[in-house]
């Protein structure tokens, strides 16, 4: 993932090219986290895992009602979106309405990345029964599929030149697809899928639609912020490849710290809920909130002190020029600000989801997210694009600590003697750490 992001730095940069690739990418890579990074386990896992108990029959049944059921939503809203594709790319990117040449470049790439939403949505859902079932590496490893296809298109540069963004575009679907096959390979062992579109509306599938929802808005609150930020970003020249640039590093630190403890926490809260472990729970409680911030607090700091060296070192080369490097890590500093609470939402949510609890995380995350358009749209005049991972960063805050309040009041959640003197331990090698790292 790197590789690729230090190829696009060096060829596209941050000037118009990288401004519309970014906005075509953005719609499926935004609903690619959404559904991947733990938000589809949320509705899926608790209810499949409670069909398998009941049998494989019944839990292939709900499965196959599940997967037609989002194989004719995904394509009905991809056809509709290829056909209204100018008024919806002036949703996503209303900045880039004035600027014909701009908005004719988005519309084509994002009309030839669009399809990947259907394909990744689809692997997300295969991936979700391997998660099930406690497999992890297959739906972990698959993304590195779309690095390798737009690493080998961006080496091939020189020979496509301004063609580039139209090939990377290309295999951004393509990967989608591969992705999707790949995934299948390793499902079929636990699942049969039998594509047929007389579909039962049982109850299970009124539960898991009735939770999808809220799940994908309250575990995808970040993305859900981020994509808020770029569409705004989007009436200043080239603040949308700045902001994905910045995304990019803290990305990596938020999968670690908060996507890939949700994703493995789940299942087994799940379980254990289910036979009501009370001990059992608590301690994978404390040990993934320990986890998470062991993970969080010691990247935030560094992110916070070295922003500018990170992002300098990274892509500072080729076609992202100086000033790049200064907006982008401008906007990595803010974001690193909130990198802990970012991380604690991922966790704090799942601890909700374990006890089907979607309602109290979307409530919060629906605030969440209008506290952080006001404070975007109010200042953007004035502060222009950097006030977006600010209002980010204390959106996601307000949104962490609301979800832990409702869950020591719904008593989902406490402390053990353990976590405490390991929360001290963690929070002062953090802070020596940022000493020597200054120093």
């Amino acid at each position: 993932g790197y590789l690729r992001d230090i190829l696009i730095a060096m060829f596209l940069g941050t000037g118009l090219l990288a401004d519309t690739f970014f906005v075509a990418f953005r719609i499926p890579n935004t609903f690619r986290r959404l559904f991947s990074e733990g938000t589809f386990n949320a509705a899926f896992v608790p209810i499949y895992a409670s069909e398998m108990g009941k049998g494989k029959n019944q839990a292939n049944k709900f499965a196959n009602n599940i997967f037609n059921l989002l194989f004719i939503s995904l394509l009905s809203i991809i056809l509709a979106v290829q056909l209204f594709m100018p008024a919806f790319v002036s949703l996503i990117a209303p900045g880039f309405v004035g600027d014909i040449d701009k908005m004719g470049i988005a519309i084509t790439l994002t009309r030839i990345t669009f399809p990947f939403l259907l394909f990744i949505c689809l692997a997300s859902f295969f991936a979700a029964i391997l998660n099930t079932h406690n497999k992890f590496a297959a739906a972990s490893g698959a993304p590195i599929i779309l690095n390798i296809i737009l690493v080998l298109i961006l080496l091939f540069s020189n020979f496509i030149g301004d063609d580039l963004v139209y090939y990377l575009s290309y295999g951004v679907s393509l990967a989608g697809l591969l992705q999707l096959l790949f995934l299948y390979i390793f499902v079929k062992k636990h699942y049969s899928l039998k594509i047929n579109f007389k579909i039962k509306i049982n109850n299970e599938v009124k539960n898991f639609f009735k939770k999808l929802l809220p799940s994908v808005f309250s575990s995808g609150v970040t993305q859900i912020n981020i994509l808020v930020g770029t569409i705004i970003a989007s009436f200043q020249t080239s603040a949308v490849s700045y902001l994905y640039y910045a995304d990019r590093i803290y990305q990596i630190n938020l999968a670690i710290a908060g996507i890939a403890i949700g994703v493995v926490v789940l299942p087994q809260l799940s379980k254990h809920v289910r036979s009501k472990k009370k001990d059992k729970i608590l301690l994978i409680q404390n040990k993934a909130l320990e986890l998470s911030l062991f993970l969080s607090l010691p990247a935030s700091i560094a992110l916070i002190l070295g922003s500018e060296e990170i992002i300098s070192a990274l892509f500072g080369y080729g076609s992202f020029n100086e000033t790049s490097v200064l907006n982008s890590s401008s906007a990595l500093y803010y974001f690193a600000l909130g990198l802990p609470a970012f991380a604690l939402i991922k966790v704090f949510s799942s601890f909700f989801f374990a006890n089907h609890n979607t309602k109290i995380p979307f409530y919060i995350s629906f605030i969440s997210v209008i506290l952080n358009i006001l404070i975007s749209v109010y200042y953007f005049n004035e502060y222009g694009f950097i006030i977006i991972p600010i209002a980010t960063t204390i959106s996601s805050w307000f949104n962490g600590l609301l979800l832990f309040i409702f869950l020591k009041n719904k008593n989902l959640f406490s402390f053990n003697q353990i976590f405490l003197i390991n929360f001290l331990k963690i929070l002062l090698a953090s802070i020596l750490m940022g000493f020597f790292f200054e120093f």
